[in-house]
């Protein structure tokens, strides 16, 4: 993903940020599978390593996994987005970050949960994504990506009220197994759904994948007789 397309998702993102967390701060209060999904995500991950949640926005779902009992953080390309989060969850950490060149260690995440933070990426940049989420999680790390399915590319010019220059892309789940897979996950479950009403969401399918960083071989000394 080059500079350009970087900086016109950071500019779009700050210019949406207060409509965008009017809008969808409260959103998983009405998407049941959702928090369903989460619960399941940080009863897995426990809270023994440090979470993060990509393209966290206002940190709603940061939020959420809180409260679950995770010992998490929020990442996001947009400083404006960053301040929304930081005004409503005092309490939980955020830092502006860009997914293709994370500023994390080497297998330092226990969990990454990434909903929609892939939408605005063309498909020629999730290999390099992938691989960064890949590299900060530890051995045994999860993953729980979610996105919209289909073929198409949205490029409206208004959301929210504000104008946008930016594309929105949907993908099939087979070929995001397929380059998570390439990236060194483990793929353990996809699951897709049809969308709530209208006055909840956009009318697309989506998908939730939970994939885990394969635990470290344990190289065994060859047995002498």
């Amino acid at each position: 993903m080059n500079d350009n397309i970087t900086k016109s998702i950071r500019e779009t993102y700050d210019r949406l940020a207060a409509a965008y967390t009017s809008h969808f701060f409260n959103e998983l209060e009405h998407k049941p599978l959702d928090p369903q999904l989460l619960h399941r995500f940080a009863a897995e991950v426990g809270q023994d390593g440090q979470v993060c949640d990509m393209a966290c926005g206002p940190g709603h779902i940061t939020r959420y996994l809180r409260a679950a009992g995770t010992n998490i953080f929020g990442l996001d390309l947009s400083p404006c987005m960053i301040e929304q989060a930081q005004r409503l969850n005092p309490d939980i950490s955020f830092r502006e970050g860009n997914m293709m060149a994370l500023d994390l260690p080497d297998r330092s995440l226990a969990g990454i949960v990434a909903f929609y933070a892939i939408v605005n990426l063309p498909k020629e940049s999730l290999p390099a994504v992938f691989r960064e989420m890949e590299r900060v999680l530890q051995p045994s790390g999860l993953l729980l990506l979610a996105f919209h399915i289909g073929d198409e590319i949205s490029h409206p010019d208004e959301v929210l009220g504000q104008p946008v220059s930016m594309d929105w892309f949907f993908f099939q789940p087979i070929d995001i197994v397929r380059y998570l897979e390439v990236a060194g996950f483990a793929i353990v479950q996809v699951i897709a759904r049809e969308p709530y009403p209208a006055q909840v969401e956009y009318q697309s399918r989506r998908a939730y994948i939970f994939a885990r960083k394969p635990a470290a071989m344990v190289r065994q000394r060859p047995l002498i007789p």
